[in-house]
């Protein structure tokens, strides 16, 4: 079994030289400055959030950044909303985008929705993540509920067991996307009116919640968390077709 470093700075600024890699996986790391140099090998892949990323010599960030909205052009209108109708726009596609994956989905079998790809969330942890973003930005720190986590929902990796318990998570939960579902679209039904009702200078109210307790104290306005939702929804939506639809031959 191979090792695994959770949570350590051991390989802060270090320096790894002629050491055989192969088969390394860095997951849900912090990696502004990382310089791989000098190194050879087949089938390199990089995911993940980087504002800047340069390969032998050659900035690809906008290369990159673009073919990515060429392949999933709703991404384009979640990271510019900027106005009141941009909002309702974005959130208008997002509905249409899901829509179409959730009936190419119900095509497949349970035991393929509940499969994990190459260590990702499966499609029915996809979607409990999802709901728990909604739950954190929109419920918690715009709509300020008295009891905004669901209990299906499911946070990113970072948040500990003990954290997670507090907001009234079950990570261990097992569930069909039926269920999951059923609780995603009541949620996805107030951001729906949400939007429907938003104001310009609602856009700009300050929030006085943090979305959820492990996050720094930061001021956070209503367009910004409003945001985080859409991203969110576009990113995963991203994944969970590369993951569960591509993978399983269906068409794109």
């Amino acid at each position: 079994m191979p090792s695994e470093y959770v949570n350590s700075d051991q390989f802060r600024d270090a320096r790894i030289q002629l050491c055989d890699l192969a088969g390394l996986e860095i997951r849900d790391c912090e990696v502004t400055g990382l310089k791989i140099v000098d190194c050879s090998g087949a089938d390199v892949s990089l995911g993940g959030d980087f504002e800047r990323l340069v390969v032998n010599d050659v900035d690809v960030t906008a290369y990159v950044e673009g073919e990515l909205d060429r392949r999933h052009p709703t991404r384009v209108s979640a990271r510019h909303a900027t106005t009141v109708d941009d909002y309702r726009s974005a959130w208008d596609a997002i509905e249409a985008m899901w829509t179409t994956t959730l009936e190419r989905a119900r095509r497949l079998p349970e035991a393929r929705l509940q499969e994990r790809v190459n260590g990702e969330w499966s499609f029915v942890e996809t979607h409990r993540h999802l709901l728990f973003a909604s739950d954190a930005w929109l419920g918690n720190s715009v709509l300020e509920e008295e009891s905004p986590y669901h209990p299906l929902g499911l946070p990113a990796s970072g948040m500990s067991p003990d954290e997670a318990a507090e907001l009234g998570l079950t990570l261990d939960a097992t569930s069909t996307l039926a269920e999951v579902l059923e609780s995603r679209r009541a949620r996805m039904a107030t951001m729906r009116r949400v939007v429907d009702q938003l104001t310009e200078a609602e856009l700009d109210r300050v929030c006085r919640r943090r979305h959820a307790d492990p996050y720094p104290d930061q001021e956070y306005v209503v367009r910004r968390c409003l945001k985080v939702v859409l991203r969110e929804e576009v990113e995963h939506h991203r994944y969970a077709v590369r993951d569960l639809l591509g993978a399983s031959g269906d068409s794109r």
